[in-house]
Protein backbone atom coordinates (compact mmCIF):
# COMPACT_ATOMS: atom_id res chain seq x y z
CA UNK A 1 0.00 0.00 0.00
CA UNK A 2 1.46 3.33 -1.10
CA UNK A 3 1.85 6.01 1.53
CA UNK A 4 0.79 9.61 1.12
CA UNK A 5 3.55 12.07 0.15
CA UNK A 6 2.65 14.15 3.21
CA UNK A 7 2.76 11.18 5.57
CA UNK A 8 5.53 10.91 8.16
CA UNK A 9 5.48 7.14 7.90
CA UNK A 10 8.76 5.59 6.69
CA UNK A 11 8.52 3.61 3.44
CA UNK A 12 10.31 0.36 4.21
CA UNK A 13 10.70 -0.41 0.49
CA UNK A 14 13.41 2.23 0.35
CA UNK A 15 15.59 0.09 2.62
CA UNK A 16 15.41 -3.11 0.58
CA UNK A 17 18.80 -4.39 -0.68
CA UNK A 18 19.61 -3.31 -4.22
CA UNK A 19 19.55 -5.91 -6.94
CA UNK A 20 22.59 -6.75 -9.06
CA UNK A 21 21.15 -4.78 -12.02
CA UNK A 22 20.62 -1.72 -9.84
CA UNK A 23 24.16 -2.00 -8.47
CA UNK A 24 25.63 -2.23 -11.97
CA UNK A 25 23.63 0.83 -13.02
CA UNK A 26 24.74 2.88 -10.03
CA UNK A 27 28.45 2.11 -10.42
CA UNK A 28 28.55 3.06 -14.09
CA UNK A 29 31.03 5.90 -14.41
CA UNK A 30 32.63 7.78 -17.27
CA UNK A 31 35.95 6.12 -18.20
CA UNK A 32 39.05 8.01 -17.16
CA UNK A 33 40.46 10.37 -19.74
CA UNK A 34 43.19 12.95 -20.22
CA UNK A 35 43.34 16.49 -21.50
CA UNK A 36 44.92 15.39 -24.77
CA UNK A 37 42.36 12.62 -25.32
CA UNK A 38 39.45 14.96 -24.66
CA UNK A 39 40.94 17.51 -27.05
CA UNK A 40 41.39 14.90 -29.79
CA UNK A 41 37.79 13.78 -29.32
CA UNK A 42 36.55 17.34 -29.77
CA UNK A 43 38.88 17.84 -32.74
CA UNK A 44 37.58 14.75 -34.56
CA UNK A 45 34.00 15.93 -34.05
CA UNK A 46 34.88 19.15 -35.91
CA UNK A 47 34.33 18.00 -39.50
CA UNK A 48 35.99 21.03 -41.13
CA UNK A 49 39.15 20.67 -39.02
CA UNK A 50 39.23 16.90 -39.50
CA UNK A 51 38.94 17.16 -43.30
CA UNK A 52 41.61 19.88 -43.32
CA UNK A 53 43.92 17.62 -41.30
CA UNK A 54 43.39 14.75 -43.76
CA UNK A 55 44.13 17.06 -46.72
CA UNK A 56 47.35 18.34 -45.11
CA UNK A 57 48.47 14.79 -44.29
CA UNK A 58 47.82 13.62 -47.86
CA UNK A 59 49.69 16.60 -49.33
CA UNK A 60 52.62 16.04 -46.96
CA UNK A 61 52.86 12.30 -47.64
CA UNK A 62 52.59 12.89 -51.40
CA UNK A 63 55.40 15.46 -51.32
CA UNK A 64 57.61 13.02 -49.40
CA UNK A 65 57.02 9.74 -51.24
CA UNK A 66 56.07 10.70 -54.81
CA UNK A 67 59.60 11.92 -55.75
CA UNK A 68 60.92 8.51 -54.69
CA UNK A 69 58.88 6.63 -57.31
CA UNK A 70 58.38 9.26 -60.01
CA UNK A 71 60.42 8.52 -63.17
CA UNK A 72 61.42 12.17 -63.65
CA UNK A 73 63.57 14.40 -61.45
CA UNK A 74 62.83 18.00 -60.60
CA UNK A 75 66.15 19.19 -62.09
CA UNK A 76 66.60 16.83 -65.05
CA UNK A 77 66.29 18.50 -68.45
CA UNK A 78 64.71 15.73 -70.48
CA UNK A 79 65.85 17.08 -73.84
CA UNK A 80 69.52 17.25 -72.83
CA UNK A 81 71.54 14.03 -72.92
CA UNK A 82 75.35 13.71 -72.91
CA UNK A 83 76.68 13.02 -76.37
CA UNK A 84 73.42 13.90 -78.09
CA UNK A 85 72.12 17.16 -79.56
CA UNK A 86 69.57 19.11 -77.54
CA UNK A 87 66.00 18.05 -78.28
CA UNK A 88 63.80 21.19 -78.14
CA UNK A 89 60.58 19.19 -78.45
CA UNK A 90 60.70 18.53 -74.68
CA UNK A 91 60.38 22.23 -73.88
CA UNK A 92 57.03 23.84 -73.00
CA UNK A 93 54.91 20.73 -73.37
CA UNK A 94 51.22 21.13 -72.50
CA UNK A 95 49.65 18.87 -69.84
CA UNK A 96 49.56 15.21 -70.95
CA UNK A 97 51.48 16.06 -74.14
CA UNK A 98 54.46 14.05 -75.44
CA UNK A 99 57.61 15.22 -77.19
CA UNK A 100 58.59 14.06 -80.66
CA UNK A 101 61.09 11.60 -79.21
CA UNK A 102 58.49 10.15 -76.84
CA UNK A 103 55.89 9.81 -79.61
CA UNK A 104 58.41 7.87 -81.67
CA UNK A 105 59.10 5.64 -78.65
CA UNK A 106 55.37 4.99 -78.21
CA UNK A 107 55.10 3.99 -81.86
CA UNK A 108 57.84 1.43 -81.26
CA UNK A 109 55.73 -0.02 -78.44
CA UNK A 110 57.77 1.38 -75.56
CA UNK A 111 56.08 2.63 -72.40
CA UNK A 112 56.40 6.36 -71.88
CA UNK A 113 55.26 7.98 -68.65
CA UNK A 114 53.08 11.06 -69.35
CA UNK A 115 53.83 14.60 -68.26
CA UNK A 116 50.73 15.33 -66.17
CA UNK A 117 51.34 19.10 -65.99
CA UNK A 118 53.59 19.26 -69.04
CA UNK A 119 57.14 20.61 -68.93
CA UNK A 120 58.70 24.02 -68.39
CA UNK A 121 60.85 26.03 -70.79
CA UNK A 122 63.92 23.95 -69.80
CA UNK A 123 62.25 20.61 -70.51
CA UNK A 124 61.78 19.66 -66.84
CA UNK A 125 58.66 17.75 -65.75
CA UNK A 126 56.38 20.34 -64.15
CA UNK A 127 54.37 17.95 -61.99
CA UNK A 128 57.38 16.69 -60.05
CA UNK A 129 58.61 20.27 -59.67
CA UNK A 130 55.25 21.17 -58.10
CA UNK A 131 55.49 18.16 -55.78
CA UNK A 132 59.08 18.94 -54.82
CA UNK A 133 58.25 22.63 -54.39
CA UNK A 134 55.44 21.61 -52.03
CA UNK A 135 57.93 19.55 -50.03
CA UNK A 136 60.33 22.50 -49.76
CA UNK A 137 57.58 24.94 -48.74
CA UNK A 138 56.18 22.54 -46.12
CA UNK A 139 59.65 21.78 -44.75
CA UNK A 140 60.47 25.47 -44.44
CA UNK A 141 57.10 26.12 -42.76
CA UNK A 142 57.49 23.31 -40.22
CA UNK A 143 61.13 23.99 -39.35
CA UNK A 144 60.55 27.74 -39.15
CA UNK A 145 57.64 27.11 -36.77
CA UNK A 146 59.86 24.95 -34.58
CA UNK A 147 62.46 27.73 -34.46
CA UNK A 148 59.77 30.27 -33.56
CA UNK A 149 58.43 27.88 -30.91
CA UNK A 150 61.82 27.37 -29.26
CA UNK A 151 62.80 31.05 -29.24
CA UNK A 152 59.36 32.38 -28.29
CA UNK A 153 58.73 29.75 -25.61
CA UNK A 154 62.15 30.30 -24.02
CA UNK A 155 62.00 34.10 -23.91
CA UNK A 156 58.30 34.24 -23.04
CA UNK A 157 58.59 31.81 -20.15
CA UNK A 158 61.69 33.54 -18.78
CA UNK A 159 60.03 36.98 -19.02
CA UNK A 160 56.82 35.79 -17.38
CA UNK A 161 58.47 33.91 -14.52
CA UNK A 162 61.35 36.23 -13.71
CA UNK A 163 59.43 39.51 -14.03
CA UNK A 164 61.07 42.76 -13.07
CA UNK A 165 63.87 44.09 -15.25
CA UNK A 166 64.18 40.87 -17.22
CA UNK A 167 60.53 41.05 -18.23
CA UNK A 168 60.83 44.75 -19.04
CA UNK A 169 63.89 44.28 -21.29
CA UNK A 170 62.37 41.36 -23.24
CA UNK A 171 59.03 43.10 -23.71
CA UNK A 172 60.71 46.31 -24.90
CA UNK A 173 62.58 44.26 -27.50
CA UNK A 174 59.22 42.82 -28.56
CA UNK A 175 57.76 46.32 -28.85
CA UNK A 176 60.70 47.46 -30.99
CA UNK A 177 60.32 44.50 -33.36
CA UNK A 178 56.56 45.08 -33.61
CA UNK A 179 57.21 48.72 -34.55
CA UNK A 180 59.34 47.74 -37.56
CA UNK A 181 57.70 47.36 -41.00
CA UNK A 182 57.38 43.61 -41.27
CA UNK A 183 57.78 42.87 -44.98
CA UNK A 184 60.43 45.55 -45.49
CA UNK A 185 62.63 44.09 -42.75
CA UNK A 186 62.17 40.58 -44.12
CA UNK A 187 63.22 41.67 -47.63
CA UNK A 188 66.21 43.67 -46.38
CA UNK A 189 67.46 40.90 -44.09
CA UNK A 190 67.01 38.26 -46.79
CA UNK A 191 68.96 40.38 -49.30
CA UNK A 192 71.83 41.07 -46.88
CA UNK A 193 72.10 37.52 -45.52
CA UNK A 194 72.06 35.98 -48.98
CA UNK A 195 75.26 37.90 -49.80
CA UNK A 196 76.98 37.41 -46.44
CA UNK A 197 76.14 33.72 -45.87
CA UNK A 198 77.13 32.51 -49.33
CA UNK A 199 80.95 32.57 -48.81
CA UNK A 200 80.59 31.26 -45.25
CA UNK A 201 78.62 28.15 -46.28
CA UNK A 202 80.97 27.12 -49.10
CA UNK A 203 82.51 23.72 -48.46
CA UNK A 204 80.17 22.93 -45.54
CA UNK A 205 77.24 20.56 -45.15
CA UNK A 206 74.84 23.51 -45.25
CA UNK A 207 75.95 24.46 -48.77
CA UNK A 208 73.47 21.94 -50.24
CA UNK A 209 70.61 23.64 -48.40
CA UNK A 210 71.59 27.05 -49.71
CA UNK A 211 72.20 30.43 -48.17
CA UNK A 212 68.66 31.61 -48.92
CA UNK A 213 67.03 28.87 -46.83
CA UNK A 214 69.45 29.48 -43.95
CA UNK A 215 68.70 33.19 -44.11
CA UNK A 216 64.97 32.42 -44.00
CA UNK A 217 65.42 30.46 -40.78
CA UNK A 218 67.48 33.28 -39.27
CA UNK A 219 64.77 35.79 -40.22
CA UNK A 220 62.11 33.72 -38.49
CA UNK A 221 64.30 33.39 -35.41
CA UNK A 222 64.85 37.17 -35.31
CA UNK A 223 61.40 38.54 -36.16
CA UNK A 224 58.59 36.01 -35.82
CA UNK A 225 58.92 34.86 -32.20
CA UNK A 226 57.25 37.91 -30.65
CA UNK A 227 53.62 36.77 -30.74
CA UNK A 228 54.54 33.35 -29.33
CA UNK A 229 56.56 34.97 -26.53
CA UNK A 230 53.73 37.34 -25.56
CA UNK A 231 51.17 34.53 -25.43
CA UNK A 232 53.35 32.27 -23.27
CA UNK A 233 54.35 35.20 -21.04
CA UNK A 234 50.68 35.94 -20.36
CA UNK A 235 50.05 32.31 -19.42
CA UNK A 236 53.10 32.17 -17.17
CA UNK A 237 52.06 35.36 -15.36
CA UNK A 238 48.70 33.79 -14.47
CA UNK A 239 50.24 30.47 -13.42
CA UNK A 240 53.26 31.53 -11.37
CA UNK A 241 51.08 32.52 -8.38
CA UNK A 242 49.46 29.08 -8.16
CA UNK A 243 49.95 27.03 -5.00
CA UNK A 244 52.02 24.29 -6.63
CA UNK A 245 54.50 26.87 -7.95
CA UNK A 246 54.80 28.49 -4.53
CA UNK A 247 55.28 25.05 -2.97
CA UNK A 248 58.07 24.25 -5.44
CA UNK A 249 59.79 27.58 -4.71
CA UNK A 250 59.54 26.98 -0.96
CA UNK A 251 61.39 23.65 -1.36
CA UNK A 252 64.28 25.42 -3.08
CA UNK A 253 63.53 24.35 -6.67
CA UNK A 254 65.35 26.33 -9.35
CA UNK A 255 63.53 28.58 -11.80
CA UNK A 256 64.44 26.46 -14.82
CA UNK A 257 63.10 23.30 -13.21
CA UNK A 258 59.83 24.99 -12.23
CA UNK A 259 59.35 26.34 -15.75
CA UNK A 260 60.04 22.97 -17.41
CA UNK A 261 58.14 20.83 -14.92
CA UNK A 262 55.14 22.94 -13.90
CA UNK A 263 54.60 25.97 -16.10
CA UNK A 264 55.31 24.82 -19.67
CA UNK A 265 53.11 21.67 -19.40
CA UNK A 266 50.22 23.85 -18.21
CA UNK A 267 50.68 26.10 -21.28
CA UNK A 268 50.66 23.20 -23.72
CA UNK A 269 47.30 24.14 -25.26
CA UNK A 270 48.50 27.66 -26.12
CA UNK A 271 51.78 26.25 -27.47
CA UNK A 272 50.06 23.71 -29.75
CA UNK A 273 47.58 26.24 -31.11
CA UNK A 274 50.14 28.99 -31.71
CA UNK A 275 52.56 26.61 -33.43
CA UNK A 276 49.84 25.24 -35.71
CA UNK A 277 48.78 28.76 -36.72
CA UNK A 278 52.41 29.82 -37.27
CA UNK A 279 53.03 27.19 -39.97
CA UNK A 280 50.81 28.77 -42.69
CA UNK A 281 52.34 32.18 -41.94
CA UNK A 282 55.83 30.74 -42.43
CA UNK A 283 54.82 29.01 -45.68
CA UNK A 284 53.29 32.21 -47.01
CA UNK A 285 56.41 34.21 -46.11
CA UNK A 286 58.67 31.65 -47.82
CA UNK A 287 56.48 31.67 -50.94
CA UNK A 288 56.47 35.46 -50.96
CA UNK A 289 60.28 35.70 -50.69
CA UNK A 290 60.77 32.97 -53.32
CA UNK A 291 58.42 34.86 -55.60
CA UNK A 292 60.70 37.90 -55.24
CA UNK A 293 63.81 35.80 -55.92
CA UNK A 294 64.99 35.72 -52.30
CA UNK A 295 63.95 32.15 -51.55
CA UNK A 296 65.44 28.81 -52.56
CA UNK A 297 68.44 28.56 -54.89
CA UNK A 298 67.86 27.37 -58.47
CA UNK A 299 67.27 24.72 -59.70
CA UNK A 300 65.61 23.71 -56.44
CA UNK A 301 61.95 24.72 -56.70
CA UNK A 302 59.47 26.05 -54.20
CA UNK A 303 55.88 27.05 -54.82
CA UNK A 304 56.77 30.73 -54.74
CA UNK A 305 59.69 30.40 -57.16
CA UNK A 306 57.54 28.33 -59.54
CA UNK A 307 54.91 31.06 -59.55
CA UNK A 308 57.60 33.67 -60.18
CA UNK A 309 59.05 31.72 -63.11
CA UNK A 310 55.56 31.32 -64.58
CA UNK A 311 55.21 35.09 -65.00
CA UNK A 312 57.55 35.00 -68.00
CA UNK A 313 55.03 32.98 -70.03
CA UNK A 314 51.79 33.89 -68.33
CA UNK A 315 50.02 34.67 -71.62
CA UNK A 316 50.94 31.36 -73.26
CA UNK A 317 51.21 29.04 -70.25
CA UNK A 318 48.93 30.55 -67.61
CA UNK A 319 48.36 27.16 -65.96
CA UNK A 320 51.95 27.26 -64.66
CA UNK A 321 50.96 30.19 -62.44
CA UNK A 322 47.52 28.84 -61.52
CA UNK A 323 48.74 25.42 -60.32
CA UNK A 324 51.28 26.59 -57.68
CA UNK A 325 48.86 29.35 -56.60
CA UNK A 326 46.13 26.74 -56.00
CA UNK A 327 48.54 24.50 -54.05
CA UNK A 328 49.69 27.41 -51.85
CA UNK A 329 46.08 28.44 -51.20
CA UNK A 330 45.06 24.87 -50.39
CA UNK A 331 47.93 24.36 -47.94
CA UNK A 332 47.49 27.72 -46.18
CA UNK A 333 43.69 27.35 -46.00
CA UNK A 334 43.93 23.79 -44.70
CA UNK A 335 46.47 24.71 -42.02
CA UNK A 336 44.44 27.74 -40.93
CA UNK A 337 41.23 25.70 -40.62
CA UNK A 338 43.12 22.96 -38.78
CA UNK A 339 44.63 25.55 -36.43
CA UNK A 340 41.19 26.97 -35.71
CA UNK A 341 39.97 23.46 -34.93
CA UNK A 342 42.90 22.91 -32.57
CA UNK A 343 42.06 26.16 -30.79
CA UNK A 344 38.42 25.15 -30.39
CA UNK A 345 39.40 21.67 -29.16
CA UNK A 346 42.31 22.41 -26.82
CA UNK A 347 41.58 25.89 -25.43
CA UNK A 348 40.08 25.26 -21.97
CA UNK A 349 38.42 28.68 -21.92
CA UNK A 350 36.30 27.72 -24.95
CA UNK A 351 35.15 24.42 -23.41
CA UNK A 352 33.93 25.50 -20.00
Amino acid sequence: MATSPLSMQVDMDDFLPASEEEKAYMVQMRPSSTFFRDGCRRLFKNKVAFVSMIVIILITLSSIFLPMVWPYSYKTQLGVQPGHPVDPSFNNLAPMEYSTTELAAKERGETVFPHIFGTDDHGRDYFIRIVYGTRISLAVGFFASIIVLVVGMTLGSVAGFMGGRVDMVIMRIVDVIYSLPDMLMVILLASVMRETLGPVLEGTVLQAIGSNIISLFIIFALLYWCSMARLIRGQILSLREQEYVLAAESTGAKAGWIIKTHLIPNCISVIIISTALQIPSAIFTESFLSFLGLGVNAPMPSLGSLASEALNGITSYSYRLVIPAIVISLIVLGLNLFGDGLRDAFDPKLNQ
